[in-house]
């Protein structure tokens, strides 16, 4: 292992105990958590709200929510960031729902996706986990075009199942179909992690 990976090993550990620590009440651990993940979490929730005002405000009730939560984090089952970024995610979505968007974020006709070049997209930004970044790009890659496009869709543009397939031209089951088999394929790839 080299002297990064030895880094960001430790970083991952560091973030880990931080939240272990919020979940047992430890008010400058929630501050550890939040130096340590905000500018990416912020990243996260500008990219659907689009309104850094707003974006902010969302990264403030994020952190209520980890504060909260913290309990229910399990490592075994996601990185420390990729639970925080779902859960970023999640509120901004709530977010721009509540602000009667609809769909959080427009970027054109459904024909454009084909457009998509498949290494335009940074998979730090699927995961947020700097670590995996190539591992999870090739993984990538190798979905079918229906279940990396779906996948890029929600988890890039935060669009709901109802609103891709709106927008796509699908039926939501077939949508949901696609996501649910593209994210067993790169849990597969990704060795299960």
């Amino acid at each position: 292992m080299n002297r990064g990976d030895d880094r960001s090993a430790q970083r991952r550990q560091a973030l880990a105990a931080a939240v272990e620590q919020v979940a047992h009440g430890d008010r400058a651990a929630l501050k550890t958590v939040y130096d340590m993940t905000s500018a990416k979490l912020l990243g996260v929730i500008l990219r659907i709200v689009r309104d850094r005002e707003t974006s902010e405000d969302v990264l403030q009730d994020v952190y209520l929510k980890v504060w909260r939560r913290a309990g229910r984090f399990d490592p075994a089952v996601a990185s420390p960031v990729t639970w925080l970024c779902v859960i970023a995610r999640n509120t901004a979505i709530d977010c721009a729902r509540r602000q009667g968007r609809g769909d959080p974020v427009v970027s054109g006709p459904a024909e454009a996706m084909e457009e998509i070049e498949d290494d335009t997209i940074a998979a730090d930004d699927f995961l947020c986990d700097m670590e995996d970044h190539e591992r999870v790009r090739l993984c990538i890659k190798q979905l079918q075009n229906e279940h990396r496009n779906s996948i890029r869709l929600a988890f890039f543009d935060g669009l709901s199942h109802s609103q891709l397939a709106e927008r796509i031209g699908a039926p939501l089951g077939t949508v949901k179909s696609w996501i649910r088999r593209g994210l067993a394929s790169l849990k597969g790839c990704l060795g299960g992690e």
